[in-house]
């Protein structure tokens, strides 16, 4: 996955600088600091930053699979607080970062997309977008934008988020550093499907 997510990421944004952060954001998975550095990549990633914590959490989880499901919960815990953050900037701050923030990355056209689309769908836009490659600043950023329901976006973010890091601490504590080549081509698919059974869970519940 790391190799896939940086050819996303090459393309997206360019090369150099990215190579450059990428790399180095890759090498704090094995040093003292990697937990803190884990939790402020999950908590920038879910507001401002491009790059996805899957990068330091996968070799972290391979390495000491013993720790994979605690890597598993910073990560979650510091992305939904980075999303109270984007979502505070999607309604509070829009003109001043948010607007900036989706031209420099280049999603200005589909935050608008993503508004009408809560009209439409609510929870589960926040369910599936943030399982799947769409980075999930959009989903935040958008939410507050829309006045999404804080306590629906807060909950539906917690379970989307969770299940995506917990499937890939899974996936790393059980197969260990043979996983990577899998994960790499694969993850998508496979939360992409996780994603779905959430949803179908999730509308079950609320025809119940």
């Amino acid at each position: 996955m790391p190799n896939l997510l940086y050819q996303w990421l090459q393309y997206r944004y360019g090369d150099r600088m990215l190579r450059k952060l990428y790399e180095k954001i890759r090498n704090l998975a094995g040093s003292e600091k990697s937990e803190p550095a884990l939790a402020i990549v999950s908590f920038a990633e879910a507001s401002f930053f491009p790059i996805p914590p899957d990068v330091m959490l996968l070799p972290m989880a391979t390495m000491r699979p013993e720790k994979a499901w605690r890597f598993a919960i910073i990560c979650t815990i510091a992305s939904i607080i980075g999303g109270i953050f984007g979502y505070a900037i999607g309604m509070y701050l829009m003109d001043n970062i948010g607007k900036p923030l989706m031209d420099f990355y280049g999603y200005s056209d589909k935050l608008e997309h993503f508004k009408q689309s809560y009209a439409k769908w609510g929870a589960m836009i926040i369910l599936l977008k943030g399982l799947t490659p769409i980075p999930f600043k959009l989903v935040t950023i958008a939410s507050g934008l829309a006045h999404f329901n804080f306590g629906i976006f807060l909950i539906t973010a917690t379970i989307t988020r969770a299940a995506r890091f917990f499937l890939v601490a899974f996936l790393a504590r059980k197969f260990g550093p043979s996983i990577e080549p899998f994960i790499e081509k694969q993850l998508y698919w496979v939360t992409g499907a996780l994603a779905l059974i959430i949803i179908f869970g999730f509308w079950v519940v609320t025809k119940i």
